[in-house]
């Protein structure tokens, strides 16, 4: 009996053990590895060419793939819940997400956590729902998260992720660019990992100059800073090249860092500045560069668990970083008391000088 009990634990271990080494196997050889610059397919090209001068509004958001309302936690914040509470809430959210973007009328919309076929989202094409929801835009989607399967939660994991940044435009690009950011966790937590990116996309300027658009999301969950630090140097070489261009530049996007000019202080909690969130380092700092945020409202909020007003840490890390040849006429943060999303949009109005 107890040979027979050895063997059966014997053999159950061993079935676990070819389990996961067929997993890590499965993972490596799935692993989406892109170039570090592709290039990207617009759809929907409109022929309406910028003018400098003339006032456009840019609106960045991340929906959080429609799954992070305001009842939801997240595991890698602390909390338990790694999808969305159920197919119904993820269509309710995207729903009023794309209703926020119609009635903004902006020119141009920088958004991120997009999925297309994902486990936690209940597989909806979101970019295609964004997209059709506004049919005036051009689209272009590239990834940054793309894997077979995310085995944790243990007892409820992610599953299948396929999610990213998506740029609409109302205004004509004539290129679309994928920049794979640099720094990397290793094996296997990578293939389980984020491919941090960004969107660059170039529209023609009346003048002959170029708006060269950024949109980006960048790493939190970095304790050390090594991945971050990569992240900006690279953003900082990429921004003196176009700079050098005499372009108009533009980026926007999730930062997942107190953005420079705002304090956490003026936002009420009674929780600790949480594990994953940075400050921007001074170090990073783009010679003719100045930040654009909202320091009256904030646009993320801690996710260990659901939002109470007053209870979680809030800060502002969704903002832009713009060259000095264009100008600000406003910024404003939409205070949506994370209804539909963790993060709040904000909504910018540029000119080229």
């Amino acid at each position: 009996m107890k040979k027979k009990l050895l063997l059966t634990s014997a053999i159950v271990l061993l079935s676990i053990l070819l389990l996961a080494i067929g997993f890590l196997i499965m993972i490596t050889v799935t692993d989406y590895i892109p170039e570090e610059i592709e290039e990207i397919e617009v759809i929907n090209n409109p022929q309406r060419i910028l003018h400098h001068q003339q006032p456009f509004s840019v609106v960045t958001f991340n929906i959080g793939y429609g799954g992070m309302d305001r009842d939801q936690d997240f595991f890698m914040d602390g909390g338990k819940m790694s999808r969305s509470s159920s197919e119904a809430q993820t269509q309710a959210n995207l729903t009023a997400v794309t209703s926020l973007l119609i009635e903004a009328k902006a020119d141009f919309y920088l958004l991120q956590e997009i999925d297309t076929h994902s486990s936690r989202s209940y597989h909806i094409n979101q970019a295609d729902a964004i997209s059709q929801a506004l049919p005036g835009y051009s689209t272009v989607f590239a990834y940054n998260y793309k894997t077979l399967w995310v085995p944790v939660p243990v007892f409820n994991p992610m599953g299948t992720v396929n999610s990213g940044l998506l740029t609409l435009s109302t205004y004509n690009s004539n290129r679309n660019r994928r920049f794979d950011l640099p720094g990397k966790e290793s094996w296997p937590i990578q293939q389980l990992d984020l491919d941090r990116a960004f969107i660059e996309s170039r529209y023609p300027v009346n003048n002959g100059k170029e708006l060269v658009l950024v949109n980006l999301h960048l790493s939190a969950f970095d304790k050390e800073g090594y991945i971050r630090k990569q992240q900006l140097d690279y953003l900082s070489r990429y921004l003196e090249q176009e700079q050098a261009k005499d372009s108009y530049i533009i980026v926007g996007g999730d930062w997942n860092h107190s953005l420079p000019g705002t304090d956490t202080d003026d936002f009420t909690t009674t929780q600790e500045w949480p594990e994953w969130l940075a400050e921007m380092p001074e170090s990073f700092h783009p010679d003719g560069f100045q930040w654009v945020a909202d320091k009256t409202s904030p646009t993320v909020r801690t996710a260990d668990i659901p939002y109470e007003e007053g209870i979680n840490f809030r800060a502002v890390i969704d903002g832009f970083l713009v060259s000095s040849n264009v100008g600000i006429t406003s910024v404003h943060t939409a205070d949506l008391h994370y209804k539909n999303s963790d993060h709040n949009p904000v909504i910018a109005q540029f000119y080229l000088k």
